[in-house]
């Protein structure tokens, strides 16, 4: 009888084993690198592709994240702006409603002095609340760009307000708005776009009536600017009995430039005459009342909303007799109401501003869940399948290591003894 002896763990089944052992080990450890940072891909040279995708991902999310923070700081700012068109819009109705309260025949001088202080306050309140500033000490109506004070006044030389101040409006773009708003817009005029006149009647004694309504553009394409003067002349008798007549003549006092005389159809003496004013381009309006030789009606641009007030103002303190204050809170009335469309206008603007930030912040929201979900394609990791892959790994490892410890028992040494 004889037996045979085989040496199986020769050097070459040896490395063999050494090298499978490692290599099993090593994707092991990557699988269970892969499970704790819930990636597939951990590093560039795991998936260059993949990588590059997932970083053009990440830098786009970035650019989104930046964007959104500077939008919140735009929304903010907008909706202070909003909020202070709101409180000037309060301010100036509260100011108009006061206008039209002293208007009364029955008020005194001294009671007209009263209501004049109170408006006095309320300008002033108006004056700063277009002054007003974000929380960054940005002017919220600084337009394309303005002093830190955007509206200065009253100045003493024309005009009596000013705007310091680049006028316009910032456009907005696909992912921002404006940060401020176009102040010059809201509350300064241009005659030729506004078309905004203010009419004062020299004075008139207390037993006779002479108004004007407040001045409207008709085409706002002839409107020059300038400031006109209307005198009457030759008012007496009509060709009949119980009539008058009347004269006047408009002086272009930028220009110098006079117009022929107008003569006035006869009218009863005894009522009031109203005369359709249209010789002055662009503008019309209604004198009405009881005329006189040398009465003088003066015609001039307002430059803002804010030289209306103080014109109110100024009229309603000095107005000798109830024909003065008439006059002046008709003009007043009329040109702080086309104020107060161009207030709503621009606050208007600035509601579709705010809608505009909130669709974009949708927008923004749509893209950053599209980029999450590339990223997450790119290099994340499937949880369910690496878990079964390491659990795979993690059985085969063990077999290796147990085939490789019995393979190191079969030695020629174990069966000598």
């Amino acid at each position: 009888m004889s037996n045979n002896f085989y040496r199986l763990g020769t050097a070459n089944m040896y490395d063999n084993a050494l090298r499978n052992l490692g290599s099993r080990q090593t994707s092991l450890s990557n699988l269970q690198e892969n499970l704790t940072s819930g990636k597939r891909v951990v590093r560039a040279s795991d998936d260059p592709v993949s990588a590059a995708q997932a970083e053009r991902s990440i830098n786009r999310l970035a650019r989104i994240q930046t964007e959104q923070r500077a939008l919140e700081t735009q929304r903010n700012a907008i909706a202070q702006a909003e909020s202070a068109l709101g409180d000037a819009i309060g301010l100036v109705q509260n100011f108009r409603e006061l206008t039209v309260s002293a208007g009364s025949a029955t008020l005194t001088t001294n009671d007209r002095a009263t209501i004049a202080n109170q408006l006095q306050g309320l300008r002033e309140q108006i004056l700063e609340v277009a002054n007003r500033k974000d929380t960054n000490g940005v002017p919220l109506l600084g337009a394309l760009g303005s002093a830190l004070t955007p509206f200065l006044g009253p100045l003493t030389s024309a005009p009596d307000y000013s705007f310091a101040g680049l006028p316009g409006q910032t456009a907005s773009t696909g992912v921002a708005i404006p940060g401020t708003l176009d102040g010059d817009s809201a509350f300064m005029f241009d005659p030729q776009r506004d078309g905004v006149y203010y009419a004062g009647v020299s004075a008139v004694p207390n037993d006779r009536q002479l108004t004007t309504t407040a001045v409207t553009p008709v085409d706002k394409s002839l409107i020059t600017g300038d400031n006109y003067t209307i005198t009457f002349s030759a008012v007496g008798p009509g060709a009949t009995v119980g009539t008058s007549t009347a004269t006047y003549t408009l002086t272009n006092t930028t220009t110098g430039a006079v117009s022929a005389p107008v003569t006035v159809p006869d009218y009863p003496s005894d009522k009031p005459v109203t005369i359709a004013v249209a010789d002055i381009p662009g503008l019309s309006f209604n004198i009405t009342g009881k005329p006189a030789n040398g009465d003088t009606i003066t015609m001039q641009p307002a430059p803002s909303m804010f030289s209306t007030l103080d014109s109110a103002i100024r009229d309603i303190r000095s107005a000798p007799n109830s024909n003065a204050a008439i006059q002046a809170v008709g003009q007043a009335l009329g040109n702080m109401d086309i104020g107060l469309e161009r207030l709503h206008n621009m606050r208007g603007y600035a509601g579709e501003l705010l809608n505009r930030a909130d669709r974009i912040t949708g927008d923004q929201g749509k893209r950053s869940v599209q980029l999450e979900g590339d990223r997450s394609r790119a290099e994340d990791l499937d949880m369910i399948q690496g878990i079964s892959d390491f659990q795979n790994q993690q059985v085969g490892y063990e077999a290796a290591l147990k085939s490789y410890a019995m393979v190191q028992k079969l030695s020629l040494f174990n069966f000598i003894g």
